[in-house]
This record gives structure tokens, sequence and C-alpha cells, in this order.
């Protein structure tokens, strides 16, 4: 679905390139997390996949990315958002309408679609989100995480395959962030989506996600499975990126390796486990 073949990119004036030699194959329906620390070149990479990089933002670029078998840089960013969709880290900034409903028909309704269409499409967005009930409800009164998955029913309604969201919960409370990395989870379960999504809370990407990128200075420096990238925890944090509280104390105790619980529950199971065999131990001492 999404090809980066040696990409590099460098914003003007900058001292040096915002990526280096980038190069990622991102299959149809994968759920991908991009994690580093700031100024790694996770927002860029998004804007070189939706193609805001070259048609928006000048600069220095190298390399190639296709989409769907198209490059990027050959198709204007009014045709890429039919096939990339993409949600920003600010939802406020990304809702126009006064009313949820309304949002989500914008972008359709510019698209001249049908009117029958139109709210076809904005029925099973609203319902893809769990957010049918919001549909007569004032943008202006939604809650952070509301906000957030209206502005993705919005990306939805234009079915694009592919869905980018840079650092979709930094602003939400937990709830919210919850919140939006189950609906997430469900589109990828329900619709084949493929999503790539920069965050920095590992523990929901190790739930969600299939694969874990870490970028560092413009390079990708780890790429593989959640488990098997946050195990490595020192060299994550020479590149700016935090594991879970629950590995770091569960690392502490001993546990090493993919073992290494991420979650709460996971970690709860592990703890049992240790002193259980603990007390075997102790047992069989005496």
């Amino acid at each position: 679905m999404i090809v980066v073949d040696r990409l590099s990119f460098q914003y003007p004036g900058s001292a040096a390139p915002a990526l280096q030699d980038v190069s990622l194959t991102i299959a149809p329906g994968d759920f991908v997390g991009v994690v580093g620390a700031a100024g790694a070149g996770k927002t860029t990479l998004l804007r070189c996949i939706n193609g805001l990089i070259p048609h928006f933002y000048a600069g220095r670029l190298a390399g190639r990315v296709t989409v769907g078998g198209a490059a990027v840089d050959t198709r204007p960013v009014a045709a890429m958002a039919r096939v990339v969709g993409t949600v920003l880290e600010d939802a406020e900034s990304q809702l126009v309408c006064a009313e949820v409903e309304e949002e989500v028909a914008f972008a359709l309704e510019n698209a001249r679609l049908d009117p029958v269409q139109v709210r076809s499409r904005v029925n099973r967005a609203l319902e893809l989100v769990g957010a049918a009930h919001l549909r007569r409800r004032p943008t202006a009164f939604l809650s952070g995480g509301e906000k957030q998955r209206v502005a993705i029913a919005t990306v939805l309604a234009l079915e694009p395959r592919v869905l980018l969201l840079d650092e979709p919960t930094s602003e939400l409370d937990p709830l919210g962030t919850e919140e939006v990395f189950a609906v997430l989870g469900r589109l990828r379960r329900e619709l084949g989506l493929t999503i790539v999504v920069v965050e920095q809370k590992t523990r929901l990407l190790a739930q969600y996600a299939g694969r874990l990128v870490v970028l560092d200075r413009g390079r990708v420096v780890m790429d593989g499975p959640p488990r098997a990238v946050l195990a490595r925890r020192d060299e994550l944090a020479a590149y700016g990126v935090r594991v879970p509280q629950v590995s770091s104390l569960a690392a502490a105790l001993g546990c090493t390796g993919e073992a290494t619980p991420v979650t709460p529950a996971e970690g709860r199971e592990w703890l049992q486990k240790a002193l259980r065999g603990a007390g075997h131990v102790r047992a069989a001492r005496g």
C-alpha cells in the first residue's frame, strides 16, 4: 500500500535533513506506530505520505513515495486526500462547522456528491467511530475525545484506504485516549484500513499496532513487532522513547525480553506468577 524508497527531505533554512534515507514498506491493512523524540522526523514522514511534501511544504526532496502504486509527488493534494486521510493533533482546529452532522458532511458536499450518498456516508462514518448519538450536538460542546472521533469520522466519510494520525491523543485525557485507540482498532478490523499513527503512548501502540517504527534524527533506527522493540529499553531511552511504566517496573524486578508486560493487566499477571514462583522456591528450600 505504501512504499517509501530512500526518502530524504530537508526544509529550507534547516541545518540538517528532517529525513535521511528512509525506506519502509507498509502492507494493506497494517497498523504501524511511529515513535521518536521531538524533531526525529515523524510529522515530516506523514507529510511525505499524504503529499503535503512536496506540494505544500517546500524543500530539498530525494527518493520516492508511492501509495497504491501511484507516486505521491505526481498527484495533487486534493486527489491524495481521497486515498490518504489525515487526522491532526489539534482536533479543535479541524472542526469548521457548528454541528457534528454538518461537519462530517462538509467535505462530501464540497465534492458535490449526491445528497443521498452524503447521508449514507455520514451515517456510516459516525457509526464506525461510535458517535452516531452526537450527530445533532454542537461541535463546540464536545469533549476532546469526542472532537477527535468526529475528526476521524470526517476523514472516513471520504472513504480513504490509508489513515494517518499525527499525535491524535496528545491533548486528550486517559478516557479520551482509550476511546480514540479503540476506534482505530475497530477501523482496522472492520474496514481493513492501513493505519499509520505518530504517538508517544507506547503502551497503547503495543496493544493495537502490529509494528513499531522508531525514528532518530531522520533515520529509521528500529522497526519490528511492538513487544520486540519495547524490550530494547536501554536503546529506546537513548532515542528519547519511553517504555510503559509497567514494563520498566517488571524489568527492574528481573523480567527481560519479549515476555516483559506492557499493560497493567499483563503486569499483574506477571507479578502473580513471579510471586508464586518465589513462594515455590522458598518452600523447596524450607
